[in-house]
């Protein structure tokens, strides 16, 4: 497979943020955002997904964490569509369930080509470390729009929205690992029998 990397720069008078994605990496992410909770969840990406990521946003966090949020999730997934190229040889779809003590949450991902976010995570608390978690939705909205994916997240049992989120996370970081790694028996072909993605 060709190097799968990208570097994407998105400005709008809300936001400017800089991202640089190796999928084939090794779980290195440096993160700057000017918000501390949000940088811990996609270092867990970055981690658990073997994807080296650095991401720089500069945003009106005078104003809240919305479009910066938003705007990373949307930054991301451009970064994501670019890098995969024409998805010859990769997996496509991954999965992951990942348990963080009373909490499990389980992450399905398909690079169909078709935007569709199927998000169910009923949060025990609206606040996280002064994060309103309803922001992660919009995040995970932005990234599904413009990484043209098909993603189904839904935390199974959980009490502490900590953990709650986390797991969300990691499970996305280990399903996007598991969807891009290369299917040996798919070398240099589109896993999809319509011949495209």
């Amino acid at each position: 497979m060709a190097d799968r990397i990208a570097s994407v720069e998105r400005n709008t008078l809300e936001t400017q943020i800089q991202i640089n994605l190796n999928l084939d990496g090794t779980g290195v992410g440096e993160f700057k955002t000017g918000i501390p909770f949000f940088e811990h969840m996609l270092d867990q990406v970055s981690r658990h997904g073997l994807v080296d990521l650095s991401i720089q946003a500069t945003g009106d966090l005078e104003i809240d964490d919305h479009h910066t949020v938003e705007d990373v999730g949307i930054t991301l997934g451009q970064a994501f569509a670019e890098a995969v190229g024409d998805k010859k040889g990769m997996t496509r779809y991954g999965h992951a369930y990942v348990p963080l003590d009373e909490a499990l949450s389980r992450v399905v991902i398909d690079f169909s080509g078709r935007p569709g976010l199927f998000y169910d995570v009923p949060f025990t608390r609206s606040v996280v470390g002064g994060f309103d978690v309803d922001l992660f939705r919009e995040f995970f909205q932005g990234f599904v729009n413009h990484a043209q994916v098909t993603l189904h997240i839904d935390n199974l049992k959980g009490d502490n929205s900590h953990h709650q989120i986390e797991t969300v996370f990691k499970a996305f970081g280990r399903a996007l690992r598991m969807a891009l790694s290369p299917d040996p028996r798919m070398s240099g072909m589109i896993p999809s029998t319509k011949g495209s993605l």
